[in-house]
């Protein structure tokens, strides 16, 4: 069976940057799981997974933009530390839910504190960054109509409502 929209894919993998360290991995756990075609995996990486079958072994570099985006220095702001009422202690690397500019959610990230200024950036961590994955397919298998219907696998290493 190859890789195709609508299939739950299982895959071990691990992710490093261009310097060789290790960001994520699977490696001594479950592999990931997930419904290719509904954007659960970034999509350079979906791209590169397309038409491949179980047992395939691949390395792929994935560029930003097909990644977690350039980084943006407009996601980045001073904002006063009375803005986050009800929070005791501040730290750097907190992240709390925001407003977007565009009225969505998204995840903001304190990046600096200094006084009652609390620098947060809400581009994802690993923006602007180059990612490098090596990748084998443990398995494949058609999706049921309800993971298609929810855009993601259930049950195990999947999503469980």
């Amino acid at each position: 069976m190859l890789i195709a929209a609508n299939k739950a894919v299982s895959i071990d993998y691990t992710l490093t940057n261009d310097a060789g360290e290790v960001i994520d991995s699977s490696a001594g756990g479950a592999p990931l799981v997930y419904l290719h075609g509904a954007g659960n995996i970034i999509q350079g990486l979906e791209k590169a997974l397309e038409g491949k079958t179980t047992g395939d072994e691949l390395n792929v570099t994935v560029e930003p933009e097909d990644a977690y985006g350039e980084y943006s220095a407009e996601l980045v702001s001073i904002l006063s530390r009375s803005m986050f009422e009800g929070v005791d202690e501040l730290e750097v690397g907190m992240q709390f839910h925001a407003s977007a500019p565009d009225g969505q959610m998204q995840i903001v990230t304190i990046r600096d504190l200094d006084g009652d200024d609390v620098t947060v950036d809400g581009n994802h961590p690993l923006a602007g960054q180059r990612l490098n994955f090596k990748v084998k397919v443990v398995d494949i298998r058609d999706a049921s109509q309800e993971e298609v219907a929810h855009g993601h696998v259930h049950g195990e290493g999947g999503h469980h409502h």
